[in-house]
C-alpha cells in the first residue's frame, strides 16, 4: 500500500518524462472524472439529488485536493472556538485514516468526535449524545448533509497553480468549485508571502464573490508522548532531529523544524500511512545518534503505542491555527452560524 501511494504521488509531483507521460495517458481518465463531478454538482445544484437537514447548526470544513491543507486542525480550532462561545458542538467525520479522530481527541478532549462514513447518521447520532452544534471535517464534496457555513481550506504550499483532477492529480474538484464556500482560508505552514498571494490572486478570479481568509498553521511546542513532558520548539536549535511524517506535504513540517536551527534527517511516508511494527522497529534502530525524534501529531497517535522503550523518547508538534487576515470575516461566520440556533 505504501509503494502505492508513493507512486501515485510521484505521478502527480514528478517533473520528468516519466511522469509526465503518465499524466498525459491518464487525461481522458481526468476528463470523465471531471464530467461526472460537474454532472453530481448540477443534480445536487438543482434538488435532483437530496440534501438533508439537520435540527442544530452545521460548520463544514472541507478542501479542493486529496489532503495537505490542515483540515484537522482547523476544524478542531474551529470546534474549539465554538465551545468558547457556549455551544456545545462535535466533530463528526468519515474517519479515511484511523489517525484523524484520535488527533481531535487529543487536541479537544472534551469535545465529542463521531467516525461514521454516513455523515448524516454521525451527525443524528451527536444530536443525540446533546450536540447543539456541528463541525464536519473533510466534507466539501459531500453533499448530502446541508450546512450553514461551508468553509473551503486551499494550501498555499501545495500550490503549483496546475490545476489537475484525479485520477492525473490530486485535485478532486476544479478551482470554480470554491463557488460554493462561505468562506475561503488560505493555509500556510512555510509557503512565501508570493506563494500566498499568488494563490489569493487565483481564488479571487475563480470565486470573486466568496470572502477570503488567510491562517498560518504554526508548530506548537514538542511534546513526549511517554510523559506528556513539554519543550518550548526552540530546544530544536542545533539539534540533531530525526523526523517522522506520513502527511501530505511533509516536506512542509521537515521545513517547519529545520527553521528552527534543528539539523533534520527526513522519513517521509504517504499520507495516512499505517506503520507496521517492522518498519517502527526499523525507524527506532536508526535513531543512533540523533538528540531528537520528532513527528506530527497526526503520526504519534499511531507511533506511541508501537514505539520500543529502548529508542528513547518519541516527541510530536501539533499545528496550531493563526489567524493572519480575515478574522473579522471569521467571527462573523461563527455569529451568524450561532444565531441560526436560535
Amino acid at each position: 500500500m505504501a509503494d502505492r501511494r508513493q507512486a501515485i504521488e510521484r505521478i502527480w509531483k514528478g517533473k520528468g518524462r516519466g511522469p509526465k507521460i503518465v499524466r498525459a495517458a491518464l487525461s481522458p481518465l481526468e476528463l470523465f472524472y471531471r464530467g461526472a463531478m460537474a454532472v453530481r454538482g448540477k443534480l445536487y445544484d438543482r434538488g435532483i439529488l437530496p440534501s438533508y437537514d439537520v435540527s442544530v447548526p452545521v460548520l463544514s470544513v472541507g478542501n479542493l485536493t486529496v489532503g495537505g491543507t490542515g483540515k484537522t486542525p482547523t476544524a478542531a480550532w474551529f470546534a474549539h472556538e465554538l465551545e468558547r462561545r457556549g455551544a456545545i458542538p462535535a466533530v463528526v467525520l468519515r474517519g479515511y485514516g484511523a489517525d484523524e479522530p484520535l488527533v481531535h481527541e487529543r487536541l479537544n478532549p472534551t469535545i465529542p468526535v463521531l467516525k461514521s462514513a454516513d455523515r448524516l447518521r454521525g451527525m443524528r447520532e451527536a444530536i443525540a449524545l446533546g450536540a447543539d452544534s456541528i463541525v464536519l471535517d473533510d466534507a466539501y464534496q459531500h453533499r448530502r448533509a446541508r450546512r450553514d457555513a461551508n468553509v473551503l481550506l486551499v494550501s498555499a504550499d501545495g500550490w503549483t497553480g496546475n490545476v489537475r483532477l484525479l485520477p492525473a492529480g490530486p485535485w478532486r474538484e476544479p478551482l470554480a468549485a470554491a463557488r460554493r464556500a462561505s468562506l475561503i482560508i488560505v493555509t500556510r505552514k512555510v509557503a512565501s508571502a508570493a506563494q500566498v498571494e499568488a494563490v489569493r490572486s487565483a481564488l479571487g478570479k475563480a470565486a470573486p464573490s466568496v470572502p477570503l481568509a488567510q491562517a498560518h498553521l504554526v508548530p506548537a511546542d514538542l511534546r513526549s508522548t511517554y510523559t506528556g513532558e513539554r519543550l518550548p520548539l526552540k530546544t530544536l536549535a542545533g539539534a540533531d532531529v530525526m523526523a517522522i511524517a506520513a502527511i501530505a506535504h511533509p516536506e512542509a513540517f521537515f521545513k517547519q523544524l529545520a527553521e528552527q536551527g534543528a539539523v533534520v534527517r527526513p522519513r517521509g511516508f504517504p499520507d495516512h500511512h499505517s506503520f507496521s511494527r517492522k518498519e517502527v522497529r526499523a525507524l527506532a534502530s536508526s535513531v543512533e545518534s540523533s538528540d531528537f525524534v520528532v513527528c506530527t501529531l497526526k503520526d504519534a497517535v499511531k507511533l506511541e503505542r508501537l514505539w520500543p522503550a529502548e529508542a528513547g523518547s518519541l516527541w510530536y508538534v501539533s499545528q496550531r491555527f493563526r489567524i493572519d487576515r480575515g478574522e473579522r470575516q471569521i467571527s462573523k461566520m461563527l455569529d451568524d452560524l450561532l444565531a441560526t440556533e436560535q
